[in-house]
């Protein structure tokens, strides 16, 4: 990436690095003179009597009011002013930059008629650091993310709010400091700020990058718990997953099954009797897990068309024509982050269901209970799986879809929305869960394994719980749980532990 990333070259590692890492934009010679040839087809419009939504129109309902030339002008800060109508708390600086990074990238593309100036502006904001303060709530999915971006396309005016150290403070204080001045908006451009898809395509791009990792993640505790319940290796091999090909429920048996490769605990067990065959949440992982990669793969491809796509209205084509169409509607993005939602709770609530066999001795194979010598005056990570527990049913709560809610607005003009950044806001909340869940996890199995000594785990589980316990400890008796939760919780999302994992095996 070389530290920087181009509007026509962008890709989902681009859109996080940015994000996430504050990488710098560029914008090529050839996206300025694209971006040029078409704003001269919407001059040649703002100066003529001709009727075109949003250039000589206003908007939504009242697309039949015609605005006199001397008012089009501010007919397009008037759109950011109103527009920018959000309330509740801020979403994180990450979703606003990659946000802004996505609307670059569609202004980018031509079709959207604005100058270059305005384009350079708006990547000249991001590589300034200045973030506007975006409410979470205001956006339907429909006309694209109205008021995310109209907060967005504020700041760059100068008015509005900027965030800084987590509040809001005057836009144009924010890109004074920056040294960079106000923009002053011509025909369409405020329109073209506002009018697309760019907040729900921005968390869907953020989403997959998170649950790629969680999904290994997922795959490496799993194992670990499976060794620590004393289970079978033998359900993960690849012929037996080759006779139900779905690609992710193969790539996750793989993964479990070079885990527990070379274990001493499992090869103690081997030709024992004691279980015929083992609980579900144990055999059937690779087969849940599995739906949830499937899962991720389609809502890659809808990112990938998605970001390959103009969502503007109205569109300026090469002849020159200016077209009314749909293609802010957020449906295509509102499906997958529902669906997205589903499958990380599924995941996290197979994993719930791990921990607390782990906890029990009637069905853990020998640990104590609750997994701590003593117990009874000790009541080890009884309460840690209550936290799991409750992490898994408000996901099952989060994973009821919002797509398929919709209230009308505008007038009944715009009758119909597709809740896809509501959709999208509580994926980002399941998969905070789920990470929280994951840890859990981690942390019981680890104590587990570790009272199975003086049998070793699989070289690949084994160095999964040396990294956990360089940062916390074996319980012996009864110590303040939330701080090593949180360590874990921190190992899970920084990866550390499929880095880990990944010394010694190699992870699909």
């Amino acid at each position: 990436m070389a530290g920087e990333v181009h509007l026509d070259a962008l890709d989902f590692a681009g859109v996080a690095a940015v994000a996430r890492r504050g990488v710098r934009v560029a914008v090529s010679p050839e996206v300025r003179e694209r971006v040029r040839a078409f704003r001269a087809h919407v001059e040649r419009i703002a100066a003529s009597d001709e009727a075109v939504y949003g250039v000589t129109t206003g908007f939504g309902a009242l697309a039949t009011v015609r605005i006199p030339p001397e008012e089009r002008r501010e007919l397009q800060h008037a759109i950011l002013r109103s527009h920018a109508a959000g309330m509740g708390p801020f979403v994180e600086p990450e979703v606003v930059r990659a946000m802004m990074l996505l609307r670059a990238r569609t202004l980018a593309m031509g079709h959207s008629g604005v100058r270059p100036g305005l384009l350079d502006a708006l990547v000249a904001m991001l590589n300034a650091d200045v973030t506007p303060a975006v409410p979470e709530h205001g956006s339907l999915g429909a006309s694209g993310d109205l008021a995310p971006l109209a907060h967005a396309a504020l700041c760059l005016t100068g008015e509005g709010w900027a965030l800084e150290a987590g509040e809001a403070v005057p836009a144009r204080d924010a890109l004074a400091r920056a040294g960079l001045e106000p923009v002053e908006l011509e025909a369409k451009e405020g329109l073209a700020l506002v009018n697309g898809t760019d907040g729900m395509l921005t968390i869907l791009i953020l989403a997959l990058e998170d649950l790629r990792l969680l999904l290994k993640t997922a795959d490496v505790t799993a194992a670990m718990s499976i060794e620590a319940l004393l289970g079978t290796d033998r359900v993960y091999r690849e012929e037996l997953h080759a006779l139900r090909p779905h690609p992710g429920q193969r790539a996750s048996a793989r993964n479990i099954h070079r885990l527990l490769a070379g274990s001493p605990i499992v090869a103690s067990h081997r030709e024992s009797p004691h279980l015929v065959q083992d609980a579900y949440s144990l055999r059937c992982t690779p087969q849940v897990c599995g739906a949830a990669r499937d899962t991720l793969a389609f809502a890659e491809e809808v990112a990938r068309r998605e970001l390959a796509s103009t969502t503007d209205n109205p569109l300026v084509l090469e002849d020159g024509s200016v077209e009314s169409c749909g293609h802010f509607h957020g449906e295509p993005l509102a499906f997958a982050l529902d669906f997205l939602a589903v499958a990380a709770a599924e995941v996290g609530a197979i994993a719930e269901r791990r921990t607390d066999r782990m906890l029990d001795p009637a069905r853990s194979q020998g640990l104590p209970p609750f997994l701590v010598p003593r117990a009874g005056t000790n009541s080890g990570f009884m309460v840690a799986q209550y936290t799991a527990a409750s992490l898994a049913e408000e996901n099952r709560r989060l994973a009821n879809p919002a797509s398929t809610g919709s209230l009308p607005t505008s007038a009944m003009q715009e009758d119909h929305v597709s809740m896809g950044w509501s959709a999208g806001l509580k994926l980002r909340r399941v998969l905070r869960n789920l990470a929280r869940i994951l840890a859990v996890e981690a942390l019981c199995a680890a104590q587990a394994l570790d009272l199975r000594a003086p049998l070793e785990p699989a070289p690949a589980t084994g160095v999964v719980r040396e990294r956990l316990r360089r940062e916390v400890p074996f319980v012996e008796r009864d110590l303040f749980l939330a701080a090593h939760l949180r360590a874990a919780e921190g190992l899970v999302l920084s990866g550390e532990l499929v880095e880990a994992a990944g010394e010694v095996v190699e992870l699909g």
